[in-house]
């Protein structure tokens, strides 16, 4: 992909977008899924309006794979021209152990980099390894390209993620999808019980952190990181309230931005025992 990272970003936005529309036409069991859930988030807007969503949810998904080109082979400067870091960045100053609540929105990547092209805490990210080789090091090598970036497998357990923490690091953490019934809890998303990983609120109590929100938004000049200040009175005592709460929090910047979030995840694949599929 480096050889696109030279092309103007409205040409390489552009051919993201013709992408994006062929492949809302052909990707019909991904379409279903966005389309399914927003109507189970979205059930008093216009299925016109849910439509468009779906249709720029899939154009977000080409022009941001697209994007990596640059974000992850061009110039420095260049990155830091097109990727702003904005809010409340002063949450970053010193060594308070900070976790950083990134959400699935497609412009994850750009705000995974915004934080390392701006501060030199050692930065901690938990991923799950893709099946293909060659496509899981190029995630990695780019998700690594800036600053002291550590990738942690989900896999390797919670001691490291811990430690960093307790040595005054940052960790971008991405909590917001549906993995499974075991270590799960059942919180609303959107009215809608959602099985949903307390890993926020465990992570922040074992590693005495404190908790911000970034949001990444796709721009036409590229990407906003936007930071939050830090969450009042987050970990509590209750890691499934706090959960109700990291997801009452996502929707409200979903709700700036419905088009730009991950729709095609199956976000309500797992079910409270006794209830049918709701993509079925």
């Amino acid at each position: 992909m480096h050889v696109l990272a030279p092309l103007p970003l409205p040409v390489l936005r552009a051919l993201g977008w013709g992408i994006g529309q062929v492949l809302y036409v052909l990707a019909a069991h991904r379409r279903k899924i966005a389309l399914r859930n927003l109507e189970l988030c979205f059930p008093q807007v216009p299925q016109r309006q849910r439509r468009r969503w779906a249709r720029e949810s899939f154009v977000a998904f080409c022009q941001t794979w697209l994007d990596r080109s640059w974000l992850w082979f061009g110039p420095r400067a260049l990155v830091e021209r097109r990727v702003k870091l904005q809010g409340a960045v002063q949450e970053l100053e010193g060594d308070t152990p900070t976790i950083v609540f990134a959400p699935h929105f497609y412009g994850m990547d750009a705000g995974g980099l915004a934080l390392p092209l701006r501060t030199q805490r050692p930065f901690t990210s938990i991923f799950s390894t893709h099946p293909n080789p060659a496509i899981d090091a190029w995630l990695r090598a780019g998700r690594q390209r800036f600053g002291d970036v550590r990738m942690l497998n989900r896999a390797d357990g919670v001691k490291p993620i811990i430690a960093n923490l307790r040595q005054g690091g940052l960790l971008y953490l991405l909590p917001d999808m549906d993995f499974g019934a075991k270590d799960s809890v059942f919180v609303p998303f959107y009215g809608v019980p959602a099985a949903t990983v307390p890993s926020l609120s465990r992570f922040a109590r074992l590693g005495r952190a404190k908790v911000v929100g970034m949001y990444t938004r796709i721009t036409p000049e590229g990407y906003v990181a936007e930071l939050t200040p830090a969450w009042p009175n987050f970990p509590s005592d209750d890691a499934q309230a706090d959960t109700a709460e990291m997801n009452r929090r996502l929707q409200s910047y979903i709700d700036t931005m419905p088009g730009q979030y991950y729709w095609v995840h199956r976000r309500f694949k797992t079910r409270p025992p006794g209830e049918p599929s709701v993509y079925e």
